[in-house]
C-alpha cells in the first residue's frame, strides 16, 4: 500500500481535505496531532505544519523520519503575483524558490541556497498526473503549472509582489512550499506543491485572504481528493 503525506499550514487548509474522509484516525507525533485515513490503495497522513518555512521544514523532516513515504503533497493558499490569476485559480508548482533567501553579498543569485541550489522541482510524474487530471476535469477555474515563491513574509505590498514576480517569474507567493521542497530534495522524497489563490497583494489583501481562505482551501482540496483517488 502506498503511503503519502499531505501537509497544510493552517487549520482551514487542512480541514478542507480532512473533512472529505468518512473514517479518519487521530494520532500524535511528539506534541502534534496528525490524522490517518485510507483512499483506495493509499494510506494518507494529514498534518498541519503551522505557518512559515521553519515550521514547514520541521514537520516535513519529522514525517520523513517516522514514515516510509512514497511522496509528499503540500496544499494550501497563496497570493497571486501573476496578473492573469484570479481568486480561486490553481497553481501547480513545477518550480519552488525561496524569495527571501539572500547571500548575494557573496556573489550568489537571490534565492540560491548553498548545497541545494536556487530552484526545487516537483516530481515530474506527479506533475504529469495532476496536469492530465485538471485538463480533463477542471472547467470552473484557471489551472497553471508554474513557479511558487516562498518566504517568511505575508506579502501585502504591490512593489514586493512585482519584485518577486520580476526576479523569479513567480506565479504566486506563500510561506511554506519551497521549505518543504528543500527538505524533500535533501531526503530524495518525491513531492508536489499545489496552491489555490486566496488574494492578490495590493496593500489590503489580508482582508481578501480572510474572506476567501475557506473557498480557496476547498478548491485545492477538491483537486487533491479527486486526483489521488483515481
Amino acid at each position: 500500500m502506498k503511503k503519502i503525506a499531505i501537509i497544510a499550514a493552517m487549520e482551514q487548509e487542512l480541514s478542507a481535505i480532512k473533512n472529505k474522509f468518512t473514517k479518519i484516525e487521530e494520532k500524535t507525533l511528539r506534541d502534534l496531532k496528525y490524522y490517518v485515513g485510507r483512499l483506495n490503495d493509499k494510506e494518507v497522513i494529514l498534518i498541519r505544519s503551522g505557518i512559515g518555512k521553519v515550521n514547514a521544514a520541521r514537520i516535513t523532516q519529522m514525517l520523513i523520519d517516522k514514515f516510509d513515504l512514497d511522496y509528499i503533497i503540500n496544499i494550501g493558499t497563496a497570493g497571486a503575483t501573476n496578473e492573469n490569476l484570479e481568486i480561486g485559480d490553481i497553481v501547480i508548482g513545477e518550480n519552488l524558490v525561496q524569495h527571501d533567501f539572500d547571500t548575494t553579498a557573496f556573489g550568489d543569485e537571490k534565492g540560491y541556497i548553498t548545497g541545494t541550489g536556487k530552484i526545487f522541482k516537483s516530481d515530474m510524474a506527479l506533475i504529469s498526473k495532476y496536469k492530465s487530471y485538471v485538463e480533463q476535469n477542471i472547467k470552473k477555474c484557471n489551472v497553471i503549472i508554474g513557479t511558487i515563491a516562498s518566504g517568511d513574509i505575508f506579502c501585502t505590498e504591490q512593489w514586493m509582489k512585482e519584485k518577486i514576480r520580476s526576479k523569479f517569474n513567480a506565479d504566486c507567493v506563500e510561506m511554506e512550499g519551497a521549505a518543504i521542497a528543500q527538505i524533500c530534495k535533501l531526503n530524495n522524497i518525491p513531492f508536489i506543491v499545489i496552491r489555490s489563490i486566496s488574494d492578490k497583494p495590493n496593500g489590503k489583501n489580508h482582508i481578501d485572504f480572510n474572506e476567501f481562505i475557506e473557498m480557496a482551501s476547498k478548491r485545492c482540496a477538491d483537486i487533491i481528493w479527486e486526483c489521488e483517488r483515481n
